[in-house]
């Protein structure tokens, strides 16, 4: 094998380790004899050995887990708190160059973000108006990762997880409020039934043959019962008619 044979294998083989390909989701943030060069990708492209160094970075949207987070809220109820962050890098050279590890910040800032936030909430807050926090989480913590080329597009709280003597307390308040709900309906049930009555009392009251009606009907609503005595106060304005023709009689 001649030197201008192994000459050509070795340029050859320098050709090929330069050729990168970068799949349609991936950048590359080059840097030359240290500087920064430019960001190349998708596709194939030469990256020359030795003199080219560069750091892939993926523009795919990244789920985070935030671990659970020990809050006070702000009626000094100790809770732990966890949630999710999805993000994604929109400027691959600010990523590499702004800061140091752009995931291991980002989950940072989203822990003291999440404690700081949830802190400044009563628990009943933080339990019923969570589409209200997270959007103030996305808010914040998207500002504060914008400088670094990331683009935060949701957070969302998982779980709260409450003392034991806290949910016991829940639980008391929540039976009292069914209770209070309870007792309001059947008073204002007892206030219809009390206003219907009173309309068909004067209804009733303008047509003395509608009293006895409304006895005979109850004499028999009562007599479908299985009773072998049946005491009935009977009223006196139901002989009235009956005494004024005695009377006319004498």
């Amino acid at each position: 094998m001649g030197l201008s044979t192994i000459l050509i294998i070795i340029l050859i083989l320098i050709v090929l380790s330069a050729i990168k390909i970068l799949r349609e989701y991936e950048r590359a943030v080059v840097f030359r004899l240290g500087r920064f060069l430019k960001v190349k990708g998708p596709g194939i492209f030469i990256l020359w050995p030795g003199i080219d160094k560069m750091t892939k970075v993926a523009l795919r949207v990244i789920t985070m887990d935030v671990p659970a987070q020990d809050v006070v809220t702000k009626d000094n109820i100790s809770i732990k708190v966890n949630a999710v962050t999805y993000f994604r890098v929109f400027e691959a050279s600010k990523a590499i160059l702004e800061v140091e590890d752009y995931l291991y910040a980002t989950s940072q800032l989203a822990q003291t973000t999440l404690r700081s936030v949830c802190g400044e909430y009563e628990l009943d807050d933080i339990l019923m108006q969570r589409e209200k926090i997270n959007m103030r989480l996305q808010k914040i913590i998207d500002q504060a990762t914008d400088p670094w080329g990331i683009k935060v597009s949701m957070v969302e709280i998982k779980h709260v997880d409450i003392p034991t003597e806290m949910q016991r307390a829940i639980a008391r308040q929540a039976e009292a409020e069914r209770e209070r709900r309870a007792k309001i309906i059947h008073a204002e049930g007892e206030l219809q039934a009390a206003d219907k009555l009173s309309k068909a009392a004067e209804i009733i009251g303008k047509t003395p043959t509608g009293i006895q009606l409304r006895f005979l009907q109850t004499l028999t609503e009562v007599a479908t019962e299985k009773n072998s005595t049946t005491i009935f106060p009977v009223p006196i304005d139901l002989f009235e008619p009956f005494l004024r023709k005695l009377g006319k009689k004498e």
